[in-house]
């Protein structure tokens, strides 16, 4: 599940290859690349990559300055990698990733090589990750002396061989349906979005779908530092993008240098992707009652009450009259829980949300509408937007079996809906086209330490709604020799993007120096928010 409007998913802050099959030794294949493949993969895929990451170091990147209408300013350069649409065909067709990246900014004996991000999703595009340099992010500038900071899109995502599964302008028109239903004619109208849903990918992306897997991501991955001229992978991975780092390094142990995965998904089978989603239903009603309770507390600026249940009281009101009249037209219960989600996700909305909420209570609608409603002129905004749903779809859908019996989806998220109401139907809704879904649907790779693994820096807040504390602790396990930071009683997505000495040092001396403590480490919360 992300934050994106106009639905919900899993998203990162923004915040944050392959040596043993890809390496090229005086032009050729070396004789231990050869003989080895990466594991637990299927051997063609496993092959497949090899080949494809071979011809990427041979080729290289042919590095520009960015297209004008990517957004993204010199000094940081564009360029396109191409890699095989289905692994087990490497020589078949091929699609091309959008890359980006600028160079460290210390001397040439400072450089560590390339630092690769995921944002998360999925769905959703790295190539702002360079701009941390260009806006002179105070957090990243001892890091970014030591690496040059490399973004790329995802297959799938935005410059990348983009998929779509309906008119983007059509994606964005609201008001939506409510997501709580009231009936059964509810439920049934809604199923039979999803499953339009479902056929529209079908019919616009249908070539794409069975390949849009993490697993294939990771080779991706592994065939960009291979095009990097990177022996080994440094990367930074945030919400989805630590369940891409988590089957990287499961699938490519030996080509891992350091990463650093912060905010967790549970790798584990049983977990990916069906029951993670009603996972974060629980989750977000516990840190959407923590808004709330802020909220009271700060009753003097917002006005909205001084117990978590007047501000839920005024939550509801506001829902009920959204329900019957939508604000300006246009914003109805579910773009509402678009708009009211972002403060669960990340303390940085805690003040804005309040403040459109206040100003809503204080009689101002408009401030409400101007907040939630989306905005139909926004052209390309809209179709980033409708792009981003797309892929968050197809990859959740075709990486894993979902269920298909609508009873127990209907079970499961009714029973869940009594005691967690804030976004489990929104979440049901999000992702019930996989239970029609077009495409094949794959296993989820058994995530694992395997020989080669380096120790991996896992980040994580104890009260994080998208991914909750539980995956961290899983993958921790999982991969041995790992070290965890958490971060206690706070819940905002994306821990290494906020300030946070005990946390940024740490982040810091194993990107730069490779140093871990001896053992896990808890950190305060950092600061709260202040109106």
């Amino acid at each position: 599940m992300r934050e994106n409007k106009p639905k919900s998913r899993l998203m990162a802050l923004g915040s944050a290859g392959v040596l043993v099959t890809a390496t090229l030794i005086g032009g050729a294949v070396s004789a231990q690349t050869a003989g080895a493949t990466p594991r637990p993969g299927p051997d063609r895929e496993a092959r497949g990559a090899a080949v494809a990451a071979a011809r990427a170091a041979e080729t290289g990147i042919h590095w520009q300055d960015c297209p004008a209408d990517w957004g993204l300013a010199k000094p940081i350069q564009c360029g396109r990698v191409s890699v095989p649409l289905d692994y087990a065909h490497p020589y078949g067709k091929q699609i091309e990733l959008a890359v980006d990246r600028i160079g460290n900014t210390g001397t040439k004996k400072e450089r560590q090589g390339a630092l690769v991000y995921n944002p998360g999703g999925p769905g959703a595009s790295g190539l702002r990750f360079p701009s941390r340099v260009t806006g002179k992010n105070p957090l990243w500038a001892d890091v970014a002396k030591a690496y040059d900071f490399v973004g790329f899109d995802p297959r799938g995502v935005g410059h990348s061989a983009p998929v779509s599964c309906v008119d983007p302008q059509e994606f964005v028109k609201a008001p939506k349906p409510d997501p709580i239903p009231d009936s059964t004619a509810d439920k049934t109208a809604q199923r039979k979005l999803a499953r339009e849903y479902a056929e529209g990918c079908g019919e616009r992306s249908g070539a794409m779908l069975p390949h849009m897997t993490t697993p294939n991501t990771a080779r991706d991955l592994d065939v960009i530092r291979a095009a990097l001229g990177e022996r080994k992978l440094n990367y930074l991975g945030v919400s989805y993008g630590t369940y891409l780092g988590a089957v990287y390094g499961t699938l490519f142990p030996g080509h891992l240098r350091r990463m650093v995965v912060d905010s967790v998904v549970d790798p584990s089978r049983e977990n990916i992707w069906y029951q993670a989603n009603l996972d974060q239903d629980v989750a977000f009603e516990g840190r959407w009652k923590d808004w709330e309770d802020w909220v009271a507390a700060n009753d003097a600026a917002f006005h909205l009450g001084t117990t978590r249940a007047a501000v839920e009281t005024e939550w509801l009101k506001l829902r009920a009259t959204a329900k019957a009249r939508p604000l300006g037209g246009v914003v109805g219960p579910a773009e509402l829980i678009s708009f009211f989600q972002s403060a669960p996700y990340y303390d940085s909305a805690w003040v804005p949300v309040a403040t459109a909420f206040s100003k809503y209570v204080a009689g101002d609608t408009q401030a409400m509408v101007d907040a939630a409603a989306p905005d139909l002129s926004d052209t390309a905004g809209n179709i980033a937007s409708e792009n981003s749903n797309a892929v968050y779809t197809a990859v959740e859908c075709a990486d894993a079996k979902w269920p298909t019996s609508w009873r127990k989806w209907d079970r499961d998220n009714t029973r869940l809906n009594r005691d967690h109401p804030f976004m489990t139907w929104a979440n049901a809704w999000m992702n019930l086209p996989c239970a029609t879904w077009p495409a094949q649907q794959h296993t989820p790779v058994e995530v694992g330490t395997h020989k080669g693994l380096p120790p991996v820096l896992i980040v994580q807040s104890t009260r994080d709604a998208a991914t909750p504390y539980a995956g961290a602790v899983e993958l921790h396990k999982r991969f041995r020799g790992s070290r965890l930071i958490t971060e206690r009683d706070a819940g905002s997505h994306g821990v290494t993007g906020l300030v946070n000495p005990c946390i940024n040092e740490r982040v810091d001396a194993y990107l730069i120096d490779g140093t871990l403590d001896r053992d896990d480490v808890t950190c305060a919360p950092h600061a709260t928010p202040k109106p």
